[in-house]
């Protein structure tokens, strides 16, 4: 650590640690009745209760004492204002600006980059009714039907579960396609959907560069001119998301059709800016702006709200308590929302690219540890397949469960189902089952006691398995503004404890570089040398695969 008072903070943590060999929720719970309303935390609808987690005041005492230490509060305002917090790229990082009113001036580099923002915001509104209204057409002059977003990482992730969430809030007549993986599988069963008179691809990339996104939207420019038979139709079927002008007018897409990000907009902070035209193509325009007011929401909250009533600092706090504290390798983050079924992957490029780091702001090795390993999966499918391992495992997961209080869909009451499943959940992971309870279970079913005996440690549950939910009215597009905005601010103060910078991702470098020099061995008759020896091993066996008749 850094900073001495950082130091201690973390030191006091470890020994508070300790404490917690004699202590279990499910007492906690019952010596203290109002502990829900203590540990729960409301913005508008969304309620975060956080009561069923391995905490009690003393915890959050020292937790928050952390945050004092690593000087959160200004590490926050240096974020907001502008200020270059990217260091190995020398770069603002404020996709907050993105989601901000007009009437506010956000400075980077002496330029208030609002005027910016709202040109931007203006032309995806204008393209977009067009679209709608039918101005827009294709090269044999029939409305588009199809929306195909060929992009990838960030590209493609906030954008496809943006669209996939907010499926009931989709325009009539249009459907949304995302494209992301080389793999030329993907575009292909895409492309098998789609007609070429009524397709439009958006095409997302900054540099107009990235490898996997150009490799597929020149083999979709392609299968558009096996139709058109004519170049002029690439400017009625492609439209950029991109700042490289001159890429994309050689790429046959009209100027006026390329709509601009800057470089404080990170990849995966991105959905908020023109990355997000394909959401506002699928879901309208008004929706998008829904989306931007809702995350607003949480900057207002997550700016104003003292530490100890702030969402994503107890978010973040909680989770550096089970990483650092716990040895707590993974995070389970657990919708009960199949709109919501991409969330987890979304998440994971937000969280594990931010803060899979392991150096310092200023270079030195991380000295504790950094960020978890995240999955999960739409309950209850969920339950059928990796809860076993949370419930009844040797590994500690802290999980959050998302859930609404009503569906957009209601059948029967298959909802209350759901509902009654993920409030289950929570509270056989914080309260588990005993030996007693087992035992009498077992004997009120008329077992005799070797049978108790035999089966009685199969069906314990240890509980004191920590949890957040995350309960709010409905889906709408500004309630999912304000979940994605508080995992953003979560990762962020965690980057700040651990002294690491959340916005650059060179872990994703040296595997391109390597691909480059790969990929015209794989295409030669001469055999690859010059590599390892497994490498060279793998490239040319496969060779010799693909020379097979």
């Amino acid at each position: 650590m850094k900073r001495p008072e950082l130091d201690a903070a973390w030191q006091a943590l470890h020994s508070h640690r300790k404490e917690w060999r004699k202590l279990h929720l499910r007492d906690l719970f019952r010596q203290d009745k109002r502990r829900f309303e203590r540990f729960s935390l409301r913005l508008n609808d969304l309620l975060l209760d956080y009561s069923k987690n391995l905490i009690t005041a003393e915890t959050m005492k020292l937790l928050l004492r952390l945050a004092r230490a690593a000087e959160l509060e200004k590490a926050r305002e240096a974020m907001f204002s502008g200020r270059h917090i990217n260091l190995t790229e020398d770069r603002a990082v404020l996709h907050t600006a993105l989601r901000a009113p007009a009437d506010l001036n956000l400075m980077v580099d002496g330029r208030n980059v609002m005027p910016d923002v709202r040109r931007v915001l203006k032309q995806m509104g204008q393209f977009t009714d067009k679209v709608h209204k039918r101005r827009w057409k294709g090269h044999t002059g029939k409305p588009i039907r199809d929306i195909v977003n060929i992009g990838i990482g960030g590209s493609d992730l906030g954008p496809a579960m943006v669209c996939q969430a907010l499926t009931p809030y989709a325009r009539p007549g249009l459907n949304a396609h995302f494209v992301s993986n080389v793999d030329p599988t993907h575009l292909t069963e895409v492309l098998k959907r789609v007609n070429p008179e009524t397709t439009l691809f958006v095409v997302a990339s900054k540099t107009f560069t990235t490898q996997e996104t150009l490799a597929n939207a020149a083999a979709a420019r392609a299968w558009l001119l096996q139709n058109a038979k004519d170049g002029r139709a690439v400017a009625r079927h492609f439209v950029a998301v991109s700042t490289n002008r001159d890429a994309v007018v050689n790429f046959g897409i009209d100027p006026d059709n390329m709509f601009e990000f800057w470089d404080w907009v990170g990849g995966r902070y991105s959905l908020w800016s023109s990355i997000g035209l394909s959401i506002a193509l699928y879901l309208g325009m008004e929706h998008f702006e829904e989306l931007l007011s809702g995350a607003h929401d949480m900057d207002v909250h997550f700016r104003s709200a003292p530490a100890a009533a702030n969402m994503p600092v107890i978010l973040a706090l909680l989770g550096i308590w089970y990483n650092d504290f716990w040895d707590a390798q993974a995070h389970a983050v657990l919708p009960y929302d199949q709109y919501l079924a991409r969330l987890p992957a979304y998440l994971q490029q937000l969280d594990m690219e931010s803060n899979g780091k392991g150096v310092t702001r200023d270079g030195k090795r991380v000295k504790v540890s950094t960020g978890p390993i995240l999955f999960g999966e739409p309950g209850t499918n969920g339950q059928h397949a990796f809860y076993q391992l949370i419930h009844q495992g040797t590994k500690l997961v802290p999980c959050d469960f998302l859930v609404a209080a009503e569906s957009h869909n209601p059948i029967d009451d298959q909802h209350e189902m759901l509902l009654a499943n993920v409030f289950a959940q929570s509270e056989a992971l914080m309260r588990g089952k005993t030996a007693a309870e087992v035992r009498a279970e077992l004997k009120a079913q008329g077992l005799k006691k070797k049978d108790i005996d035999r089966l009685t440690p199969h069906r314990v549950f240890p509980g004191n398995r920590p949890s957040n939910t995350l309960l709010y009215h409905r889906l709408t597009p500004r309630n999912l503004g304000r979940l994605i905005a508080l995992y953003e601010h979560k990762v962020f103060v965690q980057s700040v404890i651990w002294d690491i910078n959340a916005f650059d991702q060179w872990g994703v470098e040296l595997g391109k570089q390597l691909a480059r020099a790969i990929l015209p061995e794989i295409k030669t008759g001469k055999p690859a040398r010059g590599h390892d020896a497994s490498t060279n091993g793998l490239i040319n066996y496969c060779k010799g695969l693909r020379e097979e008749p």
